[in-house]
């Protein structure tokens, strides 16, 4: 095996772990004030609607890069805030390959609080999921034959799945479990057999908020994602630091995403393995009812596809906003 088949193996591997398209791809933007992106269970559990649109494109200056741009609204529809509504638009595009879609949730909140001095609320959510795939084989012609590919034609497929999820939060801490693609579902785009009808994913996230809100507030948490069918694993460690203003908020992270699997790939005459790792800085801003931030992903390790990184920007606003609810550290619902 060459160098360059050993470095397409890798980068092809490592793309497929982190950012295999099942409809809206398991990213870092959760972290920009938007749980409700992975976890439909946080539909309406803040103390404000929150409208969130994103931006990501990965490898400036590749033609077909990865890019993926969703906008988000999720909000409380009772004055007691036990029922929550939600809705995601995505589009994503990969290369030859490009889906796009649209999420409905709801959720409800049970409270086990006396009051607002202390936050114990278990949350249960649903998405339903409708999604279209679409695979350009337009510039696939006067190739040699394959019986995969038919040439000079757009090939199309939508189908129908379901995000569950579960929260908890406790005061200052909180926990997140969501299976993402609960049915099974072929998507008939692909030659029958090269793709598996079992598209779930697992997530769990949690974490804590330590310090004072007149100074600043910690926030160290993680989420671990695992791939059913392939038996794929990751984690992401962060932790998020945030300092109250006149103004608002301001505030910034670091997270760190590690795959438990690894490629081989040849390295002159030694065998050699990478896994996936790449670290996120993020730095945000609220600002009265509007809320940005910006995030840059880079990878680590000796096989890239590109020295570039991965660069996002996430647009938010606050609406139907309430009082100041609970009395904890808990900037995702507070």
């Amino acid at each position: 095996m060459n160098l360059k088949k050993s470095y397409l193996i890798i980068v092809l591997f490592l793309t497929q772990l982190s950012f295999s398209q099942e409809g809206v791809a398991v990213y870092s933007d959760y972290l920009s004030d938007n749980y409700y992106l992975i976890h439909p269970s946080m539909a309406g559990a803040a103390n404000c609607g929150k409208i969130r649109l994103t931006g990501r494109q990965q490898w400036f200056g590749q033609d077909d890069a990865p890019s993926l741009q969703t906008v988000s609204f999720n909000t409380s529809v009772d004055e007691d805030g036990k029922s929550g509504i939600g809705a995601i638009i995505f589009n994503d595009k990969n290369g030859y390959h490009s889906q796009r879609g649209a999420k409905l949730t709801y959720a409800h909140h049970l409270r086990f609080s006396r009051g607002t001095t202390d936050l114990n609320q278990l949350s249960f959510g649903l998405s339903a999921a409708f999604v279209q795939s679409q695979l350009d084989e337009t510039e696939f012609v006067n190739q040699p034959f394959d019986p995969f590919v038919f040439g000079g034609i757009y090939q199309k497929d939508s189908y129908f799945n379901v995000d569950l999820g579960v929260s908890y939060h406790y005061l200052d801490f909180f926990t997140h479990f969501t299976v993402k693609n609960f049915l099974a579902n072929r998507r008939e785009i692909y030659t029958e057999g090269i793709e598996s009808d079992n598209l779930r994913k697992l997530l769990w996230s949690a974490g804590a908020v330590f310090g004072d809100e007149d100074r600043l507030l910690w926030e160290p948490s993680f989420m671990f994602q695992y791939t059913q069918e392939t038996t794929e694993k990751a984690i992401d460690l962060n932790l998020k630091v945030y300092k109250g203003m006149d103004f608002g908020r301001i505030w910034g992270g670091l997270s760190y995403r590690r795959s438990f699997d690894g490629a081989e790939y040849l390295n002159g005459s030694a065998i050699d393995e990478q896994k996936l790792q790449y670290i996120t800085p993020i730095l945000g801003v609220n600002y009265k009812q509007f809320m940005f931030s910006y995030t840059y992903s880079h990878i680590i390790g000796d096989i890239k596809f590109d020295t570039g990184g991965f660069h996002q920007l996430t647009l938010g606003l606050d609406i139907f906003c309430k009082a100041k609810e609970w009395d904890c550290n808990c900037p995702a619902v507070n």
